[in-house]
């Protein structure tokens, strides 16, 4: 047997801070072991309703399910307890990493400390499982430990193709097959536009947004392929932004325009398809029509664009969605490109303008370092859009060569852009795509 390290414990007064990791924690094995030892430990617990609010006051031999996906959340412990009384907590949508719950020990001790301290818990799927001891040491952790063993959402089997400029904007979308065929058009779901960026989040699901107008306005993805109608008013209105997903299951936007200056500001989503409100312009180079993609599983990166010019910057996405400053000097600059992960932890940049519409791709490692220009396979042309589909593999689409055009370039596993397929779906440039599964 081995004592368990859980989440961290910050007991907080006004003059010092405590951190408790190990201290008051039973012994116990882990993986299998503390699931069981949990399981023993909540046997009798009387579980309730989900609990989503901010405020929430917990009863002795109770367990609850606490949903932080919107707020955090405050739980005011009894006012009085006898010895061995017991309250479970855990993380139901594993979402205490973003917003943490506070414990008020209410005139009680916990874990020693009277309550002055403040009591908080900020890991994503903590289980937490408290007992009464009695007025000197109050409440005491029996165990608190953080459950890594979750399901896995496989990686994502199917893309999406979606909106568009031919002259006017659009609101067609066109399916992707987990072999990379395009479907024909499906018409007429959310505004028209073009100049607009997707990403994935959830693990399964999709989300287009912004465009021209310049426009705030967002359409989910299921992880069907069915496109939601509008959700409007969320972030700066802008066009010419990128979006890539991080974290595994979450997304961000990035960079863009008001028609008026060039934005580095930053939108991300949440594992429910919530998008945030602006971060401040801390990090990177402001720009729009660069592209972006997920890397390493779950971090993300902007690259390229217009900022009066093209560059060759690009912008590291932290799998917290901290976005790092610029790294100049690495392929071609150009705008109006696109990008998507492929082989399960790389991705790949392609096309553009560099002055004159251009084919040249450039691999992204699983470290994020962006390898030099490989010469165009396939038809030079700007506007494209990009996204996984069977796993581990991606596809490039549509865009602009002289005209609108319907070229689509697949990516295999290992990075190999192929010839043109052409002829399936409208012609039409500055879409979005993404993956869903």
């Amino acid at each position: 047997m081995s004592g368990i390290v859980g989440s961290k414990l910050n007991i907080r007064g006004s003059n010092r801070i405590a951190k408790l990791g190990t201290d008051g924690q039973i012994l116990t094995s882990t993986g299998a072991g503390t699931q069981a030892a949990f399981e023993d430990l909540a046997a009798g617990i009387s579980w309730q309703a989900v609990e989503t609010g901010s405020t929430m006051t917990a009863v002795a031999g109770n367990g609850y399910w606490i949903d932080t996906t919107s707020n955090a959340c405050t739980i005011t412990l009894p006012a009085s307890a006898s010895n061995g009384d017991e309250i479970v907590f855990a993380d139901y949508a594993r979402t205490w990493g973003t917003n943490g719950i506070v414990i008020d020990s209410n005139g009680l001790n916990y874990q020693g400390d009277d309550d002055t301290f403040t009591v908080e818990y900020g890991t994503d799927g903590t289980a937490l499982h408290i007992v009464y001891s009695g007025s000197t040491n109050g409440w005491i952790p029996n165990l608190d430990k953080a459950v890594a063993d979750v399901p896995v959402v496989p990686p994502n089997d199917e893309g999406i193709f979606g909106y568009g400029y031919d002259g006017g904007g659009v609101s067609m979308t066109n399916l992707v097959s987990n072999a990379g065929v395009v479907a024909s058009d499906v018409t007429g779901v959310g505004t028209a536009r073009g100049y607009l960026a997707a990403c994935e989040y959830g693990g399964d699901k999709g989300i287009f947004g912004y465009g021209l107008g310049p426009l705030s306005m967002t359409n989910l993805v299921s992880n069907a392929g069915v496109v939601a109608s509008d959700t409007t008013g969320v972030g700066t209105a802008r066009y010419g932004p990128a979006a890539c997903e991080y974290g595994g299951d979450k997304g961000i936007f990035g960079f863009g325009t008001d028609g008026s200056i060039f934005l580095s500001i930053t939108n991300l989503v949440s594992n429910a398809g919530v998008v945030a409100t602006d971060q401040a312009a801390t990090t990177g180079t402001g720009r729009q029509k660069c592209g972006a993609c997920e890397y390493g599983t779950d971090k993300g990166i902007f690259g390229y664009g217009l900022d009066g010019s093209y560059v060759s910057m690009t912008n590291l996405v932290s799998n917290a969605g901290v976005v790092a400053t610029d790294v100049t000097g690495v392929g071609s600059a150009r705008e109006a490109l696109s990008a998507c992960s492929y082989g399960e932890g790389k991705g790949i940049f392609g096309f553009g303008d560099t002055g004159s519409v251009t084919g040249v791709t450039n691999l992204v490692s699983n470290t994020g370092v962006v390898a030099s220009d490989v010469s165009a396979v396939g038809t030079a042309r700007r506007g494209s859009a990009a996204c996984e589909y069977g796993q581990d593999k991606g596809i490039f689409g549509f865009g602009w060569t002289t005209s609108v055009c319907d070229i689509t370039n697949l990516v295999s596993n290992t990075g190999v852009v192929q010839s043109d397929v052409t002829g399936v779906g409208s012609a039409r440039r500055l879409l979005g795509a993404c993956s869903f599964n």
